[in-house]
């Protein structure tokens, strides 16, 4: 006698284009934990860049791998909140009930199960126990675009007290949170942003506020010790100019709010012809139980806060990923699934 598998709703891309018209609410079979993961009952997702481009299906050339008519997998989202409802055999410091929150991105562009749904899998070594004071919406939103911030300013800019800090594109989801992480290290930081965000970069502790739309922020005499370039809208080898001797510049490409990979052949020039004495690193994101571990201490402690410009329901995801489309959200944009009478007449 065979026990039929129980089915969730989800949110399912059926092809590549406008999110309003590839993303549709359906059901799929709940998805079994293996012997190291956990089964998280989905309270929150984020939207973030590489969910976007996938239901986009831009550039092109990623679609030899989620998939040339549609993604392999067609469920989006990897940023998620949650209850863990089962654990597998293997997972032994995280049981039934506990709030977690963690990614199920496993660093590639190959589509796998995703987090815009009632139920999700994610390795147990990929979600730590979220802090009882935050809510789920906001650490779902906080783990790509924290820990890329995270990486970028500790372990790739090794900003310390006193660094001087430019952030490109800081108003965005990653950049909101560079300004507070680094600011909360010591440094000193100034943001680029337009004017409808001068404020907002201002409040979350940059000293000094640069308004793209009044100045070319390329012209700064100040020199930095760090560059965080969220946006890569002007060369790297003029951006790079603002540097201090020894200065790092780090590209942000895959989290560029321009598109997924959209300043990567700047990135790839600059890295291969040089840019004289300055050095180019690159973020790679690792989703670690040790990294969201102290991203959490972060947010508990009230030294970085996420900034979620909309939340939507889950039926209304399809918008949550156009208004992440239009590359002018302020901060993050979550997405949360109260249960399964979300659905509204």
């Amino acid at each position: 006698m065979t026990t039929e598998q129980p089915m969730m709703q989800a949110i399912l891309q059926h092809g590549y284009g406008h999110p309003r018209d590839v993303l549709r609410l359906g059901q799929v079979p709940c998805p079994s934990p293996g012997p190291g993961d956990v089964l998280i009952r989905v309270r929150a997702a984020s939207v973030n860049t590489p969910d976007w481009a996938t239901v986009a299906g831009v550039p092109a050339i990623l679609r030899l791998v989620t998939g040339l008519r549609r993604p392999g997998h067609p469920v989006r989202g990897s940023d998620v909140a949650g209850v863990v409802a089962a654990a597998g055999p293997q997972v032994t410091d995280l049981q039934s009930g506990d709030e977690v929150f963690g990614s199920l991105w496993d660093g590639s562009a190959r589509p796998t199960a995703g987090s815009f749904a009632e139920y999700a899998v994610a390795p147990s070594a990929q979600v730590a126990r979220k802090p009882a004071a935050l809510s789920f919406a906001d650490a779902a939103a906080s783990v790509m675009s924290g820990l890329t911030a995270l990486i970028a300013m500790r372990d790739v800019g090794r900003v310390r007290d006193g660094s001087r800090v430019l952030v490109n594109g800081a108003s965005g989801g990653v950049g909101t949170m560079a300004v507070q992480i680094a600011a909360s290290m010591g440094a000193e930081v100034t943001g680029v942003c337009g004017t409808s965000n001068v404020e907002l970069v201002r409040s979350l502790g940059a000293a000094r506020v640069i308004d793209y739309t009044a100045e070319d922020f390329t012209r700064d005499p100040q020199r930095y010790d760090v560059i965080l370039d969220n946006v890569l809208n002007r060369p790297p080898r003029v951006t790079a100019r603002l540097l201090a001797p020894r200065g790092v510049f780090i590209p942000n490409s895959i989290g560029n709010t321009g598109g997924l990979f959209a300043g990567l052949p700047r990135v790839v020039r600059a890295m291969v012809m040089g840019l004289g004495s300055t050095t180019v690193k690159t973020v790679t994101l690792t989703v670690t139980r040790e990294n969201l571990g102290v991203l959490a201490g972060l947010l508990e402690s009230g030294a970085v806060r996420v900034v979620i410009d909309k939340a939507y329901f889950l039926d209304c995801a399809a918008a949550a990923v156009a208004h992440m489309l239009g590359h002018h959200a302020r901060g993050q944009v979550a997405i949360t699934v109260p249960g399964r009478d979300f659905r509204r007449n």
